[in-house]
């Protein structure tokens, strides 16, 4: 039997242990036995020294109950050391003593291009979007967005109750690195009133400030700021240890040079509207650690049968999409130069009403 392998890269995302099974079930299904790469490309690169610690022979039964688990069976990590040419002619080397025909690599962006380099080496290569950012352009959804932003639409709902209840507003961050997906989605999904993100270079506290405060003065005490963890990036300078030392030192320390975060500018807005409390939430890791959500688990199944099959019939350097609702397939090279797009219509709608 043909031997494939199948690795997990970047940061864990809801729905990777839902492709592993669909790729075992596929290659079963195919004539195929199937190779688990432990930690991402370090185990391509023996990292560990073990071969044991670094591969798993997968059997059907292993993975047939691992669909629903959150995390990644096979653990997951990033390797900084694939980009330089000779690990990869090392992972290259390990793929031709394992008799590997062909592998199924599931991540983010740096994902797709250890793919795309292992493609280059001749080793047929297909690509799974696994990253709970949504940040690559090309597919209109990757595993763990939906279920990421479930968990971060839970989260809000339960905040903006407790926030009717005592009537003030509530600053809560999401995660999505240098983008504002998961966090628009969010406000949309919630009703939130106020959205901030890194697309939009250059938003500043004062604007916020007075956002919420007309709000409050339309009777809305209680509203809810969604901010994206990457925005804190693309905010104009505001000088956090200054401000926070003339008016409060609070229970939290403030250093010189401190970075704002959801509860300096909690803290911030609520001393320039000084109509409202104002309490920060960060959701933060429980976006991640969650079980996939049927939308999840779906492209899921159906990705990596697409990929076993593209293997199967030859291809390589292919990467699995979602485009118009429906799975696709495209080259790996023109799908890392597509730039994500960022819904400005939507974010503009949340912040005017």
């Amino acid at each position: 039997m043909p031997n494939i392998a199948v690795l997990t890269s970047g940061g864990d995302s809801p729905g990777m242990n839902a492709a592993v099974m669909s790729v075992a079930r596929a290659a079963s299904l195919m004539g195929m036995s199937l190779i688990g790469i432990k930690r991402g490309f370090n185990g391509l690169i023996g990292k560990s020294g073990s071969l044991d610690e670094d591969i798993i022979h997968l059997t059907l039964d292993q993975v047939l109950d691992i669909a629903d688990l959150p995390g990644t069976y096979l653990r997951t990590a990033r390797c900084k050391e694939f980009v330089q040419e000779e690990y990869q002619d090392k992972a290259v080397r390990l793929l031709e003593e394992l008799d590997v025909c062909g592998i199924v690599v599931i991540g983010g962006d740096g994902s797709m291009q250890g793919a795309q380099a292992l493609a280059r080496k001749g080793v047929p290569a297909i690509g799974i979007p696994g990253t709970i950012d949504n940040d690559l352009g090309y597919t209109e959804q990757s595993l763990g967005f939906d279920t990421a932003v479930n968990v971060c639409v839970d989260a809000v709902r339960a905040i903006r109750a407790t926030s009717r209840s005592h009537d003030r507003a509530a600053v809560v961050e999401v995660m999505g690195r240098n983008c504002g997906d998961i966090a628009l989605n969010t406000a949309l999904s919630t009703g939130s009133e106020i959205v901030i993100v890194p697309e939009i270079r250059n938003w500043s506290v004062d604007d916020v400030a007075q956002r919420l405060n007309a709000l409050v003065d339309r009777g809305n005490k209680r509203a809810t700021i969604v901010v994206a963890e990457g925005a804190w990036k693309s905010m104009a300078p505001f000088d956090v240890y200054g401000y926070m030392k003339d008016y409060d030192s609070g229970s939290r320390p403030v250093f010189p040079g401190s970075p704002m975060d959801a509860y300096f500018l909690a803290r911030i807005v609520e001393n320039m509207v000084k109509k409202t409390e104002v309490r920060a939430t960060v959701v933060g890791y429980t976006q991640r650690g969650r079980q996939p959500s049927a939308r999840d688990a779906a492209f899921a199944f159906e990705a990596g049968v697409v990929a076993v099959n593209l293997l199967k019939h030859g291809e390589s350097n292919r990467v699995v999409g979602v485009h118009n609702g429906k799975v696709f397939h495209m080259d790996i090279e023109s799908a890392l130069q597509i730039k994500p797009s960022f819904n400005r219509r939507m974010y503009n709608m949340v912040n005017a009403l």
